[in-house]
């Protein structure tokens, strides 16, 4: 794999890569002003698109409100995602596919789409065994943004002493980042990982297949790799969302107020496992990388032969 990079502020200046990858297929990974520029720069080759995380007027307040960040900035990062360009960009494109089946009707709703785009999974490694925790173990693995809402997790970490919950990630605010380490210091059963490069080390995937259980306490998400990760390693599933029945199908989907029922439960009866056991098995034959790459050739080998003919 190569990767060529360029100055998101200069956006233009992508038009030269898009040109010299000399590409069968350009496939944008959600949507930005990117996409379109890949398309005029190559206007002869195959364009498709995977809806990772379309945001609704809904999202964006979510976001706006619970960042702690100035909105300027997100009105920036906002026009550069969803503007006139962007929405020409997803009427032109070959393929449309949605990385999460709940997105489906969302992007639907959010284009205009006359047809519904297709759900096309991301691959994720399913490793052969897993070694879990002789101990109940809970981790989260998330940036320690606002929006993520840490602080619940280590909350949840001091109504169960007698569970070890592993956090992994960082804030990109220092000063955040240094508050909720000072916190999480005095929790004596919680372990800070910090942020782990996943191509370098294999930290993350030791932490995985010793948890139990993977918490996520976020108002709203699109599919987190973090849920299918977890879930390839034999986790369960406790969250605030439930996208794609995540949640409810492999764990437990929490509200605010129940978030320490919903592990009580999980912990309950082994009840983790069996739901655990059900991710592992959904997550093999959807997401595995021989399965999910099959579907990813399947979609290319469409598009080429769309686009030649």
């Amino acid at each position: 794999m190569e990767i060529r990079r360029f100055n998101p502020r200069t956006p233009w200046s992508a038009l030269e890569i898009y040109r010299s990858c000399d590409a069968d297929v350009y496939h944008s990974q959600d949507t930005w002003l990117g996409t379109y520029l890949a398309m005029k720069a190559m206007p002869d080759r195959a364009h498709v698109i995977t809806f990772r995380d379309p945001h609704d007027p809904a999202d964006w307040k979510i976001e706006t409100d619970l960042s702690g960040q100035k909105r300027l900035g997100f009105w920036t990062y906002r026009l550069s995602i969803d503007n006139a360009f962007v929405r020409a960009a997803v009427n032109r494109a070959d393929a449309l596919y949605c990385a999460a089946e709940f997105l489906i009707p969302k992007v639907v709703r959010m284009y205009s789409l006359d047809s519904s785009p297709g759900f096309l999974p991301t691959p994720v490694m399913v490793p052969e065994s897993v070694a879990k925790s002789e101990r109940p173990t809970v981790c989260f693995v998330s940036r320690w943004d606002k929006r993520k809402r840490p602080e619940d997790f280590f909350a949840l970490a001091k109504q169960f002493p007698d569970v070890d919950f592993i956090a992994v990630g960082g804030s990109r605010d220092p000063e955040r980042d240094r508050s909720l380490r000072d916190e999480a210091r005095n929790i004596p059963n919680v372990r800070l990982t910090g942020v782990i490069d996943q191509f370098r080390s294999d930290e993350l995937s030791k932490v995985l297949s010793a948890s139990w259980i993977l918490v996520n306490t976020s108002p709203r998400e699109g599919l987190p790799t973090a849920f299918t990760e977890a879930a390839a390693h034999r986790c369960a599933i406790l969250s605030y969302n439930d996208p794609d029945g995540f949640a409810s199908h492999f764990g437990y989907h929490a509200s605010a107020n129940d978030l320490a029922d919903g592990l009580e439960c999980l912990l309950s009866k082994c009840e983790w496992k069996r739901a655990g056991e059900r991710a592992h098995a959904y997550v093999s034959r959807t997401f595995g990388v021989g399965p999910a790459m099959d579907r990813h050739l399947e979609a290319y080998h469409k598009v080429l032969q769309q686009s030649r003919a």
